[in-house]
C-alpha cells in the first residue's frame, strides 16, 4: 500500500475507495449525457466538450477531502488547496451539528481547518493523532475552548470501537 503523506503519517483509510466512486459518478455522467445528447441527433463537438466540462465539474465537486496527520499535524486537501493545523497547538475547537456535522479546528497560529467526525471515527490512526496532539494542546495550556467537544468525540469513537469489535465477536 502506498502512502502518499511523509513517513510516518496516517491517512483516511477510505479515501480511494470515496474517490474511485466519485470519479466513476461523472464518468457515468459524461457517458449518459453524451449518449442522450447523440440519440437526440444534437450532439456536436461544442456540446461533447459541454458536456465534459460538466462532468468534470461534478467529480471535482464529488471528490472527497483527503485527510491525513502526523506528529503535531493534521491535514486536509481539497481540490483547491491544503489546509494545515498543528494539533500540539490547538487554541479551539468546536463542533457544528446539522445535516452536515462538522468539526472547526483552530490553533494558535490562526490556522483554521473543517473537518466531517465520521472521518475520524472511520480512522482510528488519525484519531490518535489528532489525540495525541490535544492532550500536548491541554498540557501546554493552548487548548482554551472545545477540550470536552474532543473528549465527548473519543468516548463516542470508543463505544463504537467496542461494538464493532463486539459485533465481529459474535457477542452483539
Amino acid at each position: 500500500m502506498r502512502r502518499s503523506g511523509p513517513p510516518g503519517s496516517a491517512g483516511d483509510r477510505h479515501w480511494r475507495g470515496s474517490a474511485r466512486l466519485a470519479l466513476s459518478c461523472a464518468l457515468l455522467f459524461c457517458a449518459l449525457s453524451l449518449l442522450v445528447d447523440w440519440d437526440a441527433g444534437s450532439l456536436t463537438p461544442l456540446r461533447a466538450l459541454l458536456w465534459t466540462a460538466l462532468s468534470s465539474a461534478v467529480g471535482t465537486v464529488l471528490l472527497p477531502h483527503r485527510v491525513s496527520a502526523g506528529p503535531g499535524w493534521l491535514a486536509v486537501r481539497t481540490p483547491w488547496r491544503r489546509h494545515m493545523i498543528r494539533t500540539d497547538a490547538l487554541a479551539a475547537v468546536r463542533q457544528y451539528d446539522g445535516p452536515s456535522s462538522h468539526l472547526v479546528l483552530r490553533d494558535v497560529y490562526g490556522h483554521r481547518l473543517e473537518l466531517d467526525p465520521r472521518i475520524l471515527t472511520a480512522n482510528p490512526l488519525l484519531w490518535h493523532e489528532l489525540d495525541t496532539g490535544v492532550h500536548r494542546s491541554l498540557a501546554r495550556g493552548t487548548l482554551r475552548q472545545g477540550a470536552e467537544v474532543l473528549e465527548q468525540l473519543g468516548h463516542d469513537i470508543d463505544e463504537e470501537t467496542v461494538q464493532a469489535v463486539l459485533r465481529a465477536s459474535g457477542l452483539s
